[in-house]
């Protein structure tokens, strides 16, 4: 596993980027209606490794951010790049019934959107 923060960048730059993931990571997850413990199963962490993760105490490791950033729709340097924007993409589910297997399936659908939308965006700069 790859860790991001420290292990890549040294300082002040590397303390913004695990404070920005943390920060971005909860936000995602709150905007979904997911709890820490729903988003834990569904990474196969313990629910304090996210809590840590959020607060900026602890680092995310590459994968996590992969498997979260297919979840919640967005590219891994959304959590880790400050110019970064994120258009989200719209799927509605109820989140006090889903599981970790109905999440898998979510990240599946949404990582195929996320892919479509970038084909497209590739598309429409090739005919300009």
């Amino acid at each position: 596993m790859t860790n991001i923060g420290y292990t890549k960048r040294k300082g002040v730059n590397s303390m913004l980027s695990l404070e920005l993931a943390g920060k971005r990571f909860q936000e995602l997850r709150s905007k979904s209606g997911l709890t820490q413990s729903q988003i834990a199963k569904y990474l196969e962490v313990d629910q304090s490794y996210i809590s840590k993760c959020e607060k900026g105490e602890r680092q995310f490791t590459l994968d996590i951010l992969e498997r979260a950033a297919d979840l919640f729709g967005c590219t891994v340097t959304y959590f880790t790049e400050e110019d970064i924007q994120h258009e989200p993409l719209a799927l509605a589910f109820r989140a006090e019934e889903v599981e970790a297997d109905d999440l898998q399936a979510i990240a599946a659908i949404r990582k195929i959107a996320l892919n479509l939308r970038y084909m497209e965006d590739c598309v429409a700069e090739a005919k300009k």
